[in-house]
């Protein structure tokens, strides 16, 4: 997959809105991102950023080749502002997890981004940062170089993955998700154990698969990259 499509220098240069603003590629991003935002759903066109912007709309395209573009580079500003004041810690599990509630976090505040997040790669200077602290961390916890890269590529598709769906999850309606958190609470009663036996003997736990798996999940793939370091007899590193 591409990353962003980069427009020369000389075609940015310097170039204000109706209101006197130096249009930028930040100003532009952040403009996109209130307008996939926008209450009634995804309003970006560039038709709109322009009149958002207070600039003729063609003007866009001396900063990004196409609203494709655009919203790479929107999904890379989220992904770096979801690291904004990390550290890793000593901890390298620690610091994976924080690593992770970070991102879906993140992706659980903009939802109508969650696929783009989830599915593109950006190559921009965000996520070149996301993906360098998050294989330095696993570096740092003795793990070979290839390894590393290979289970950086499982942890980060996991979480993305997981914040994806509950991103949306949560951009149902009211309506809709009362209604998929009472299925399971409903559904107690109304399973006879002639017809499904299982689920008859779990009937009291089923409420629990209303909420997210994220938590366990994240677990379990930290449980198992701590196994995978033990059996390699990797040293936890500095």
């Amino acid at each position: 997959m591409s990353g962003t499509q980069r427009i020369p220098v000389e075609r940015k240069r310097r170039r204000t809105t109706r209101t006197g603003s130096v249009l930028s590629e930040d100003l532009i991003v952040s403009a996109a991102l209130e307008l996939v935002e926008a209450p009634g759903g995804n309003a970006l066109t560039v038709r709109r950023l322009g009149a958002e912007l207070g600039c003729d709309p063609s003007t866009v395209y001396r900063y990004f080749a196409d609203v494709d573009a655009l919203l790479l580079a929107v999904a890379d500003r989220l992904i770096g502002d979801s690291l904004d004041g990390f550290t890793a810690d000593e901890d390298w599990i620690a610091s994976l997890r924080d690593f992770a509630v970070r991102v879906h976090r993140s992706v659980l505040r903009h939802p109508r981004l969650a696929a783009v997040r989830a599915s593109r790669v950006t190559g921009g200077p965000g996520e070149c940062r996301a993906v360098d602290t998050g294989i330095g961390i696993l570096l740092r916890g003795g793990f070979a170089p290839a390894e590393s890269v290979r289970l950086y590529r499982t942890f980060i598709d996991t979480v993305l993955a997981h914040a994806a769906l509950d991103a949306a999850v949560r951009d149902l309606s009211d309506q809709q998700r009362h209604q998929q958190s009472r299925v399971w609470h409903s559904a107690q009663d109304a399973l006879p154990a002639e017809s499904y036996p299982n689920l008859h003997t779990v009937r009291e736990h089923l409420p629990e698969m209303a909420g997210s798996a994220f938590p366990d999940v994240l677990e379990l793939l930290l449980a198992q990259f701590e196994a995978s370091r033990r059996k390699s007899g990797a040293d936890t590193g500095p």
